[in-house]
């Protein structure tokens, strides 16, 4: 796990990146953007060499997720592997042809995905957030990678420390999954899913992961009751806009009212 390589300044979110190898194979999970792509290449040298990965894999296309694409490829044979909902589309990210013969798109019922002598489960988390989104189970380290479900929003340090105490916790993540999880329906079949897994540690794109089987059913018993997304719109969440907003200070002017 790679969590402080962007150098955030108040201008960019805190993101991790996670390394998975098995007897030769590597894989990157969520490789992150361009401004990752320099740091995250020489940090992950020291353990496998970056030429040799076998899959960019990616949650969701993002450009916190796989913006660095047109990169890695040049940098590695490595196949990216994402939904087939954001096949088509990541050739945006990459010089024409890029992506030719190297993109394998996951359906949206997920699969198992050979890595070395083991294999690492896609699991379908669509609409958290995105249309086509994935998660990832490392059956051999109880490992779940969740992509943006379980985020918290902090620096690069603080997202190294392990959260055991969920309830804590849940002030630095309440505000993102309310506004970036589209239902609680949504989140409702996940936690039925997630549990029929052996999972010792979730771990998120943003922020700090979470550790140990109490703090893991803990979360999914926060998330499965949280309203979030379209559970909190209203017809007064779909009205014209009045207020301006000022191009030279990027700050929203309320609207002159005419007699």
């Amino acid at each position: 796990m790679f969590t402080d390589l962007v150098d955030e300044d108040g201008m960019a979110v805190q993101c991790n990146q996670f390394l998975v190898v098995d007897h030769g194979m590597g894989a990157i999970i969520d490789p992150g953007g361009n401004l990752a792509y320099n740091e995250l290449y020489l940090a992950l040298s020291k353990w496998f060499p970056p030429q040799n990965l076998s899959y960019l894999i990616a949650s969701h296309a993002d450009p916190d997720i796989i913006a660095s694409l047109d990169r890695w490829l040049t940098a590695t044979k490595a196949k990216l592997v994402i939904s087939r909902i954001w096949e088509r589309f990541a050739p945006h990210f990459t010089k024409v042809g890029k992506t030719e013969n190297r993109v394998i798109g996951v359906p949206d019922a997920g699969g198992r995905l050979p890595l070395g002598r083991g294999e690492l489960w896609l699991l379908p988390a669509h609409f958290m957030h995105s249309e086509g989104n994935f998660h990832f189970y490392d059956p051999q380290s109880k490992i779940l990678f969740t992509g943006d479900l379980g985020v918290s929003l902090m620096n690069g340090t603080d997202a190294r420390k392990p959260i055991t105490d969920v309830q804590a916790h849940i002030p630095k993540m309440e505000g993102f999954h309310r506004r970036y999880m589209v239902s609680n329906k949504v989140l409702r079949l996940w936690v039925a899913m997630a549990r029929k897994l052996d999972v010792d540690m979730i771990v998120p794109q943003h922020g700090a992961l979470i550790q140990g089987r109490k703090a893991v059913q803990d979360f999914y018993a926060w998330i499965e009751n949280l309203a979030c997304g379209i559970d909190l719109f209203d017809d007064r969440s779909y009205q014209l806009p009045t207020a301006r907003i000022d191009p030279a200070t990027n700050k929203v002017q309320p609207a002159l009212r005419v007699a």
